[in-house]
């Protein structure tokens, strides 16, 4: 999953955080490669080892996370926020001074950019350091920058400076793409902001920004808050599945690969419970976005959200999930008949199948068939072969390397936490990934990228590298064992590493765009398409070796598991589509015609198949809700597009250096500083969407409403328009990319 935040008119688009400049992770360090005497490789030996003890150091400079000074204490934060506010205000200053041209477009990203270093940064140190005084200032200090933001996104003289320079066409045409595509995208972000408003109107739609960042992150804490119920209410005989405290069991999760049915019931029962106050925030924030929306004339939160993205509209996203979801539904029925029959198989007293089933009896059908039980592959997927793996990838796709570094003291927010410099063979350094890979009491249980700081040119000509997190919940590693990954581990580890890639290889000239900070539709594409990479027999050969004797993992273990894909394909993917359906009536019209679990139910039963079990509310632990609000349907819509990439790039020959610097080129270098479908087509001339007609940037139509701020900007066309037969295309290679992924990425 890609973790994402907004920032308004100078927002982070679609991936958060970023700190500071000098020394940021110690950026001016040398690239030091850890050595360990084993058979690995230096960074495979980094991650199968427990991390060194650093030696006493009494006297030593305590840097701060990340290297930034002020963060060696949760105080700093404030400081660190102060600092940004003083620099932004002079800015701001400098915006409402300077005659329109590049340079005003300058001033708007390093605004952007030195926001966006505290709040960003703040963004995941409140979710993920283990100490509750850095998290509490961390929440303080986002909701400080992030109302600053909002404030920010409704001034009149701000927006001005800009309009003055988009107002004059000859100057915007004199412009480079880049330069021009930003100066509108700032520009959009302060009109769905509400810049054309009237004061009054201004100051509400503020107000709401503030509520909805609110609402969103108290939404957030409850879909992972635990339920607490008291035992004697749960059957003796399944005590031992559960944690308790007191007299209580503490239910934390839905227990979906839990062999007892009992178990998987009872879990998802509890676990899904409705929760007054959950509810209330539900509806507080999705009524919340709605009146937004249409303060700042939109029909729809949904509306408004996906401006800019490959879709445009919901009525597209709609037509692309029902197609998608009529393509799946005979493949659909057949795996639940599958599924029904191994249930009445192990459990003939009660053979219906319900919602908490898929899951494991799906993995017993896999198991039974294909072999494929996990510890046998574990051995040959220790964390190190897996770094290793990709390090051999990345090293023949792009000519890039991974070095293990060590932190300086207080860098990082646990003793576990990974460094690795990210260093092209002429290049050089190109920016760090820190890997907090492991688990830990009070870590949220997802798989995360997170942005700390985005890459940009800088006044001075030096090129501002970017500083990412990859978050994962793996075991630790013991004296004698190294951590050791389960298949599913693995591609969610290449997933997410796709995501660092695509951060790293960003060369924009401008931070709001660089790396992942692009439409979200396409911002999943180069992490779905490492899952390709991490299914293809001739890659997996290249580094899974069993952690004791060396030997290679044999060929047809690997055909087995990716023969185990097939499986349940089908259904697993009509959950996606029901899930993206849910978001979109969410963030539909208003009010809604029914309560949210009323629509739950009614979704489920026309988009899954499964029945809703009574008294149970699966919406308020969608997390999802919060950070792809209207969007979740980018999965899919961004698997279609991976799928073409792979076919048209890398099915011949995963390891094409030439494919790979045209992908590096042509779609990650640009981040979101490019028509996403542009991009597309580019890499992949011979897909079956190259006739899509796309507004280039430049190419805009007047506003429909007036302003009280002077006269009327002309407002972008849609960023791209997805035709009838281009939707159907994408409806198709979604619909069978179970099929294509086994058959079009696995050559034996």
């Amino acid at each position: 999953m890609l973790c994402s935040r907004g920032l308004g008119g100078l927002r982070a688009r679609a991936a958060p955080l970023r700190p500071g400049r000098a020394g940021l992770g110690g950026l001016g360090a040398g690239i030091r490669a850890r050595g360990v005497s084993t058979s690995w490789s230096p960074v495979g030996a980094a991650f199968n080892v427990k991390p060194q003890g650093r030696r006493l150091d009494l006297f030593g400079e305590r840097r701060g996370l990340f290297g930034v000074p002020e963060l060696s204490s949760p105080e700093g934060f404030r400081i660190a926020q102060e600092n940004a506010l003083r620099k932004t205000d002079l800015l701001v200053e400098r915006a409402r001074c300077t005659p329109p041209g590049p340079q005003t477009v300058l001033i708007f990203d390093e605004l952007s950019d030195s926001l966006c270093r505290v709040a960003d940064l703040a963004d995941f140190v409140k979710i993920a350091h283990p100490e509750p005084a850095f998290r509490e200032a961390a929440e303080e200090a986002c909701r400080s920058i992030g109302t600053v933001v909002e404030k920010l996104n409704t001034n009149v003289e701000l927006y001005q400076s800009l309009q003055k320079l988009l107002a004059d066409e000859k100057l915007m045409d004199s412009l480079d793409p880049e330069t021009r595509r930003v100066a509108e995208l700032f520009m959009f972000d302060f009109e769905i902001s509400g810049i054309h408003l009237d004061k009054e109107k201004r100051k509400r739609a503020v107000d709401l920004n503030v509520k909805i960042l609110d609402l969103s992150s108290t939404f957030l804490m409850g879909t992972n808050f635990p339920t607490k119920i008291e035992k004697h209410l749960l059957p003796a005989h399944i005590h031992h599945n559960f944690v308790f405290t007191g007299d209580h069991v503490i239910i934390d999760g839905l227990h979906a690969e839990a062999p007892d049915p009992l178990v998987r019931e009872a879990a998802y029962k509890i676990f899904l419970y409705p929760n007054a106050d959950q509810l209330k925030c539900l509806e507080e924030l999705l009524s919340s976005r709605d009146l937004l929306a249409k303060l700042v004339g939109y029909s729809t939160y949904s509306h408004r959200a996906l401006q800019g993205t490959i879709a445009k509209n919901p009525e597209t996203v709609m037509e692309f999930l029902e197609k998608l979801s009529d393509k799946l539904s005979e493949r659909t029925i057949k795996d639940f008949e599958m599924i029904r029959g191994m249930k009445m198989k192990l459990n003939p007293q009660n053979s219906e199948l319900m919602p908490w089933d898929p899951p494991y009896y799906s993995g017993v059908i896999r198991a039974e068939r294909y072999n494929i039980e996990p510890s046998l592959y574990c051995p040959f997927f220790s964390l190190g072969a897996c770094m290793e793996g990709l390090n051999i990838l990345f090293n023949k796709l792009l000519g890039i390397s991974l070095y293990a570094e060590q932190p300086a003291k207080g860098e990082v927010w646990c003793e576990d936490v990974r460094k690795l410099a990210v260093v092209h063979e002429s290049e050089g350094l190109l920016g760090y990934v820190y890997c907090d890979f492991f688990q830990r009491a009070d870590k949220p249980h997802q798989d995360c990228h997170f942005t700390i700081r985005g890459g940009r040119l800088k006044e001075d000509g030096d090129y501002q590298l970017p500083v990412v997190v990859l978050m994962l919940n793996l075991p630790h590693s013991s004296r004698n064992l190294p951590t050791l990954l389960t298949p599913g581990m693995m591609e969610n580890l290449f997933h997410e590493m796709g995501h660092a890639m695509h951060s790293m290889l960003g060369r924009t000239r401008y931070q709001h765009v660089t790396g992942t900070r692009c439409p979200t539709d396409f911002a999943e594409v180069p992490s779905i398409l490492m899952e390709y990479f991490a299914n293809d027999y001739r890659v997996v050969n290249q580094f899974a070796r069993h952690y004791q004797t060396g030997q290679s993992l044999p060929k047809n273990m690997v055909s087995r598991l990716c023969e185990s894909k097939k499986v349940c394909a089908a259904a697993d993917m009509q959950l996606q589509v029901f899930y993206a359906t849910l978001d979109q009536i969410y963030h539909g019209k208003h009010p809604l015609r029914k309560s949210t679990t009323d629509i739950l139910k009614e979704t489920q039963e026309k988009f899954y198949g499964l029945p809703y079990v009574p008294n149970t509310a699966w919406q308020l632990r969608f997390s999802h809700l919060v950070g792809y609000g209207a969007k979740y349907y980018s999965y899919l819509m961004s698997r279609a597009v991976a799928s073409m990439v792979w076919k048209e790039c890398f099915l011949q020959d995963p390891f094409n250096r030439a494919a790979g610097e045209r992908y590096r080129r042509e779609m990650l270098a640009h981040g979101g500083g490019k028509e996403p479908m542009l991009m597309v087509q580019v890499v992949s001339p011979f897909s079956p969407t190259p006739h899509l007609p796309v507004a280039r940037t430049g190419q805009r139509k007047p506003r429909e409403h007036s302003t009280p701020l002077g006269p009327a900007v002309p407002a972008r066309q849609p960023l791209s328009v997805l035709t009838t037969p281009a939707l159907r295309s994408l409806a198709e290679r979604a619909g069978c990319s179970a099929k294509a992924f086994l058959q079009e990425s696995v050559l034996f």
